[in-house]
């Protein structure tokens, strides 16, 4: 979107408070293309995962704009991806490192002006140049929160010898049927498919027949032994604080949420491997807001004063290094994490799909499920 000045919307008192976001992808077909002008009248639109449309996380867009946007709330990347394809108008999309291709190869996605943003240069050096912020030699994601995808259990409900040599195949043994908690997402086929003896390198990137046999070998048993397949980290949380469950597919933010509550809650390295995610801030190219409102949320969002609010909030890392000189050292020390950097070096990261093959797994995923015995 071209920059347009923001005192015609301030004068007019035209801003309104928008839904909410979460992960998003978008992936490099030849050049990327050019955001249009925007009306200054219209309210920039953000796609959020839930529960990021607090002001803590943007409150300097607030402070010179006097009102939050507007979000609309999707329960993962590819979600928000057909929203967008369908015509809904919106600005600023929060996708994750292994998603953005999407959104670029779909042609929603912008190139992004690092000069415009004023914290760019205080950004971790090894996320400013990652795979998913960087796509095809343009930069198509500010990156900003980061940290691990894990299975948390119960260590007052499990048993001692699951806490010294914990697994994912927890998500594929009728023992635990219903017991568990499996992210609804096709990542229950990759795990399963690395329980069976197969690198990540290798699982992520299932095609054809051999997706399909993955698919009812392993989907087939996370669906069927998971109490639910979650979207809501609330939900999940919850069933976990409350001993419905004793295990689940978890982030960062339920473990430091639960131990909050004072709820024995473990993070564990299951020997299959801890995966490391990061997620960020993309342009897109269908909304109808000034372009540099778009890029004050996005500089907000960069602040080492939003790294403070997620890092002491959520137990998430953020990628500007300034926030962990802020942020409350007890609340660093509980997370575990300061470096991205050396996390990676520990996990697996994860990896961005070709277009195919993340719609077959789609496809596959959605199958699977649908046959929910």
């Amino acid at each position: 979107m071209q920059r347009i000045k923001f005192i015609d919307r301030m004068s007019q008192g035209k801003v309104s408070r928008r839904e909410m976001m979460k992960a998003a992808t978008a992936f490099g077909v030849g050049t990327l293309v050019l955001p249009k002008v925007a009306n200054a009248a219209e309210v920039l639109t953000c796609l959020e995962w839930g529960g990021y449309d607090s002001a803590d996380y943007f409150q300097a867009y607030v402070d010179k704009y006097g009102a939050q946007p507007n979000f609309s709330i999707f329960a993962g990347e590819e979600d928000a991806l057909a929203k967008v394809l369908a015509g809904f108008a919106a600005d600023v999309m929060h996708p994750c490192n292994y998603s953005v291709a999407r959104f670029v190869n779909a042609g929603v996605a912008s190139e992004l002006d690092t000069s415009r943003l004023s914290h760019w240069n205080d950004v971790f050096p090894a996320l400013q140049s990652a795979e998913g912020v960087i796509w095809e030699g343009k930069t198509v994601m500010a990156p900003a929160d980061w940290g691990n995808s894990s299975l948390a259990f119960r260590p007052d409900l499990m048993p001692a010898e699951f806490a010294e040599d914990p697994t994912w195949a927890i998500f594929y043994d009728e023992a635990y049927k219903g017991k568990v908690a499996m992210n609804d997402n096709e990542m229950a086929i990759i795990i399963g498919a690395m329980v069976g003896g197969m690198p990540y390198d290798e699982a992520y990137k299932l095609e054809g027949a051999a997706l399909e046999a993955a698919a009812k070998e392993w989907g087939a048993k996370a669906v069927n032994v998971s109490r639910f397949l979650w979207n809501d980290s609330s939900e999940v949380q919850q069933a976990m604080a409350s001993g419905e469950i004793v295990a689940c597919y978890a982030w960062n933010d339920l473990v430091a949420n639960l131990r909050a509550e004072g709820v024995p809650v473990t993070f564990a390295k299951p020997k299959e491997g801890m995966f490391t995610w990061f997620c960020g801030l993309t342009l897109l190219n269908t909304g109808k807001a000034d372009e540099q409102a778009a890029y004050d949320f996005i500089d907000a969002w960069l602040s080492p004063e939003t790294g403070k609010a997620l890092i002491e909030g959520s137990g998430y890392g953020h990628a500007n290094m300034k926030a962990f000189e802020i942020s409350d050292p007890e609340a660093i020390a509980n997370m575990g994490i300061t470096d991205p950097v050396e996390m990676m070096k520990d996990t697996i990261v994860f990896k961005t799909p070709t277009d195919e093959v993340q719609e077959g797994f789609n496809k596959v995923w959605s199958d699977t499920k649908a046959l929910k015995g």
